[in-house]
């Protein structure tokens, strides 16, 4: 399965660039993710919980950053092992380009299974892999930006009293 797609993020390349090799909006980026530890230099660790059709299982991986050019592109590739499930693994090449709002987020996504999984049929996995690719990307943003919608911010106590939350990550780097 192979999708190319890309998103506007309201937020400068290089804080965009900082965001990706963050285990932590990585953990909040990949759907079903229950822990990611590591770094951008020896690669992450996962475990992802699942359920795709019928089958149910949670996934053990690893995530490899590589072919990093700072702050344009990168490669992460992913392997995942999900016992008597089966496996997936599988890659994205990400591209940064600067806009007058932000950054353009560019990516191609290329996954595949094997085991149980494999015998769902390519029209399962395949909308499956999309919905996936589209979830994480989604997640993404929204981590480094905060929620579309201002009424799901979290509400942070300051001294003049509450004030909306704004993409976490964005403020930590700013």
């Amino acid at each position: 399965m192979q999708l190319t797609d890309s998103r506007e993020i309201a937020a400068a390349p290089d804080i965009v660039w900082a965001a990706i090799l963050d285990p932590e909006v990585l953990k909040r980026s990949v759907p079903g993710c229950q822990e990611m530890t590591g770094t951008p230099e020896e690669g992450f660790e996962a475990t992802v919980v699942q359920k795709v059709g019928p089958v149910k299982a949670t996934f053990k991986g690893r995530v490899t950053l590589s072919a990093m050019n700072e702050p344009e592109s990168l490669t992460l590739t992913g392997e995942g092992k999900g016992g008597a499930a089966g496996f997936a693994k599988g890659g994205a090449d990400v591209r940064l380009e600067p806009t007058e709002t932000g950054t353009r987020l560019h990516y191609e996504v290329e996954a595949k299974v094997g085991g149980k999984l494999a015998q769902l049929g390519s029209r399962v996995i395949d909308g499956f892999a999309k919905k996936m690719a589209d979830q994480f990307f989604a997640n993404f943003q929204e981590a480094v930006e905060g929620p579309a919608d201002p009424e799901d911010a979290e509400t942070v106590e300051t001294a003049e009293g509450g004030e909306k939350k704004k993409g976490w990550f964005k403020r930590m780097v700013t």
